[in-house]
């Protein structure tokens, strides 16, 4: 019996279109992984049918946004290689630019371009990022996904534009807005938003502390490592886990 029921499901996925393929492979992302780190196989395969189903026009706009989603698990989950890493968020700035160009008026686009690209600049250096005008272009960006669709992942224009305040340095005569009050106020209207995740609360709480609000950034930080992760996010949320252990360790 069982062997009867991996053969109809080998049969359906043969049928499936090459987006539906995609998905099923995206969302089998965490199988196998060891605490916060992927296996590439799913991933890989997600990226190798989203590719195809971004060269059909009735699938492009939705493929862009797994593959950009995919770029960014893969390089920040898989990969350890920093030349790699580098390499795989520079194929979702690329792919976010020239898609943002057709769909000016999606807010998940735009989203999901930010997350490839705060990475990119994470790789690249933050001194680095800011000078080729990169927090600019995530302040411009946070700001419109606020204007088209606020609630978006759970504030996620909110988040960016506070996680931008927060880790931005200020430059004189280069970039001289970035402001650790403003991070606070944007990063504390994610945290109100839809469902607080844990990297919210995990960049609410740097900037909190930051700020001298010790005591609220340990809470936050210790809500964080009480709550188990989320299955649909299981390896994301691993990493926050981890993370929120190590910021703790930090606030003491």
């Amino acid at each position: 019996m069982k062997r009867i029921i991996i053969l109809i499901t080998l049969i359906s996925f043969a049928f499936c279109s090459e987006l539906e393929k995609g998905i099923i492979s995206y969302e089998n992302r965490a199988v196998g992984a060891i605490g916060a780190t992927a296996k590439p196989a799913n991933i890989d395969q997600a990226i190798r049918h989203f590719e195809k189903a971004l060269k059909i026009t009735a699938t492009e706009k939705t493929s862009a946004l797994y593959l950009l989603k995919s770029y960014y698990y893969k390089g920040t989950f898989v990969l350890k290689d920093k030349k790699e890493r580098k390499e795989e968020y520079n194929k979702g700035k690329i792919l976010a630019e020239e898609m943002i160009a057709k769909y000016p008026d999606s807010p998940e686009l735009r989203y999901w371009y930010l997350t490839c690209l705060g990475k990119w600049a994470e790789v690249y250096g933050i001194l680095t990022a800011a000078r080729e005008g990169v927090a600019d272009l995530m302040k411009e960006h946070s700001e419109k996904i606020i204007e088209l669709d606020s609630n978006l992942e759970n504030g996620g224009g909110y988040f960016m534009l506070g996680a931008v305040h927060y880790k931005s340095p200020y430059i004189p005569f280069i970039l001289s807005w970035p402001d650790n009050s403003a991070a606070v106020l944007w990063l504390q209207k994610a945290v109100n938003t839809g469902r607080a995740t844990p990297v919210q609360k995990n960049y609410l709480a740097r900037a909190l502390y930051k700020d001298g609000q010790e005591e609220n950034a340990i809470n936050l930080v210790k809500e964080v490592i009480s709550e188990p992760p989320d299955p649909d996010y299981l390896v994301e949320e691993r990493f926050e886990i981890q993370e929120a252990k190590k910021l703790l360790e930090n606030f003491k």
